[in-house]
């Protein structure tokens, strides 16, 4: 299993489906086993999870650095 590739998978849906986005924030692992399809180990759903959230904080980093960028 490439977790890498599952991460990219349920961040993609996390930011084009608002309710998915929503259930995330307030239940990650049934948001995660929802999206795949799948319910995974503890431990791979935890990998997933911060993975996730990392990647969705590096994209909110580069939107707000890119909008500075543009004032100046």
């Amino acid at each position: 299993m490439d977790i890498k590739e599952k991460i990219e998978s349920v961040v993609e849906k996390i930011t084009k489906d608002p309710s998915i986005k929503e259930q995330f924030e307030k239940e990650p692992v049934k948001a995660i086993e929802k999206v795949l399809g799948v319910d995974l180990p503890d431990d791979v759903v935890e990998k997933v999870i911060e993975g996730v959230k990392a990647k969705l904080t590096v994209d909110t980093l580069s939107d707000v650095a890119g909008a500075i960028k543009k004032l100046f």
